[in-house]
């Protein structure tokens, strides 16, 4: 299983963004992707996810109403898009896969089985 995710750079406080994940190597439609981000400093946390068998996602209360996450079956790509941006919103963001679901919520890293490489999203003025 391979993740790749692009789309990061700088924006100003208030514009947007839209990562996305490109997801190859897996056969199973019972997964999930999330999308997690780091800050200088702070530990890993979880930003969004979306369970693919039961299209259900979840967000984190600080990107709540801010943050969409989408899927692309056909393209196997995860979509992040994120507006209205703020500078605490600064880190570097990586996409995992699970093979699985889970009941409860999926939003540590150890939920997680696969990572794509971070890609940067620097909010400044």
């Amino acid at each position: 299983v391979q993740l790749q995710a692009y789309g990061g750079g700088l924006v100003q406080p208030g514009g947007s963004l839209r990562l996305a994940c490109a997801a190859s190597g897996f056969t199973s439609d019972d997964y999930t992707i999330g999308w997690f981000r780091q800050a200088p400093g702070k530990e890993r946390e979880g930003v969004a996810y979306v369970i693919n068998s039961h299209d259900i996602t979840n967000y984190a209360d600080s990107v709540k109403g801010r943050f969409t996450i989408s899927k692309d079956n056909n393209k196997s790509a995860v979509y992040l898009q994120m507006n209205s941006l703020k500078f605490e919103d600064t880190a570097v963001y990586y996409c995992a896969l699970a093979e699985r679901h889970l009941a409860g919520p999926m939003t540590r890293s150890s939920d997680y089985d696969y990572w794509g490489q971070g890609t940067l999203v620097t909010v400044s003025s």
